[in-house]
Formats: structure tokens, C-alpha cells, sequence
């Protein structure tokens, strides 16, 4: 069983749990000013196997698996299975954790701030997965094309940042955003012949 199974399955269980558990959401969810008053620093990671309903557990988890299953076989071809597994982890959970600086740089000081689910480590995954393969294309739901990776991730990082600046939705785009980074300086760090022909495709 891969890696992004076995966290698909973990992930799955303790969201249906708190599903029907009010207190629980609470006390795992990140909650950046209970991260600065009560340092509460577990919420730094807690936060990612939470999910706010079905469909949001759904989406990333699907998500998840369509770029995860990918990235995790490749990396286990070109560094061997145990090294190729410790960089899937450190993407997913050092994805996470990255994931949170932004969000709490902003929210700090605000009690009412409350974000829960995996789409900051999701979205590491994902842009590594693009970077370590440029020429991949990518679908989304209901558009009946294909784009290329070194033409979607840009594309995808420019709408995440305009819909951050515009706050008009319950989504963590900064989380998003903070993971996709992370996702693109570990392939850099890694492998950074990778990222230069990134770089060329699009020139």
C-alpha cells in the first residue's frame, strides 16, 4: 500500500469521526490565535486530517490521490523506495506545516479565525507533481481540455493570489498558496534540473 493511501485512509477516518464530534473539531482545527496564546502548537499539523464536510474531504482527498500516487512512484524510481518516501512525507507534512505561516502572520490576532483541511499539503503535492513533470497535463472538473503543467500551475498561483486579495470566500487560499511554494522549492532543493525546465518551456 502506497504512502498517499495510507494517508487517504487516516485522513478519512479521523474527518468522519470529528464529523459527528462538534469538540473535537475545535480543539484539533487551526486556530492561529490559540496557536499564539495557548500555544497550542499541535494544531500546527492537527489541522490537516479535519475536514469541514464531505465534499471538502472528497475534493482533497481526490485531489490527493490524482497527484500523490503519481509523484510517490516517480520519486521512489529516482531515489529508491525509502529515500523516495521521506521526500513524499517532508512534501506532504512540512507542506502543511509551511502552509500555516501565511494564514498566521494574518490572523494572529484573531479569535474567530478557524481553518481546518488538508489542501495546504495537498497543494505541495500537486506542485511538485507538476514541476517534477512540466509537459503533464492537467484537467479540471467540468472543462473538457487539457492544460500543461508549466502553463496551469502559473495560471492556477495568480488566480489563488487574486481570490486572496479579493476575501470574498471561506477558502484558505494563503494556506494554498504557502504549500504550493514550499512544493516548488523542495523539487528545486532536489532536483533543480526539474525547475530549469520548467522555466524553459514557458520561455
Amino acid at each position: 500500500m502506497t504512502i498517499t493511501l495510507i494517508i487517504i485512509i487516516i485522513t478519512s477516518l479521523i474527518s468522519f469521526n470529528v464529523f459527528k464530534k462538534n469538540e473535537l473539531f475545535y480543539k484539533y482545527a487551526y486556530i492561529p490565535y490559540k496557536v499564539k496564546i495557548q500555544h497550542d502548537y499541535y494544531r500546527l499539523i492537527s489541522y490537516i486530517f479535519l475536514h469541514a464536510d464531505l465534499p471538502h474531504l472528497l475534493f482533497n482527498m481526490f485531489s490527493f490521490y490524482m497527484f500523490g500516487e503519481l509523484l510517490e512512484k516517480q520519486l521512489n524510481l529516482s531515489y529508491g523506495h525509502f529515500l523516495g518516501s521521506i521526500h513524499f512525507i517532508i512534501l506532504y507534512f512540512v507542506g502543511a506545516l509551511i502552509a500555516t505561516i501565511w494564514p498566521y502572520t494574518r490572523n494572529s490576532e484573531n479569535p474567530e479565525y478557524i481553518s481546518v483541511g488538508a489542501s495546504g499539503a495537498v497543494s505541495s503535492i500537486i506542485f511538485a507533481s507538476m514541476f517534477w513533470n512540466p509537459t503533464m497535463e492537467v484537467g479540471i472538473i467540468f472543462l473538457p481540455f487539457y492544460i500543461p503543467s508549466y502553463i496551469f500551475a502559473p495560471l492556477y498561483l495568480a488566480f489563488e493570489y487574486w481570490s486572496l486579495k479579493r476575501g470574498k470566500s471561506n477558502i484558505a487560499h494563503d494556506a494554498h498558496i504557502g504549500g504550493a511554494f514550499f512544493g516548488i522549492a523542495y523539487v528545486a532543493l532536489i532536483n533543480f534540473d526539474k525547475i530549469k525546465l520548467f522555466i524553459q518551456l514557458i520561455f
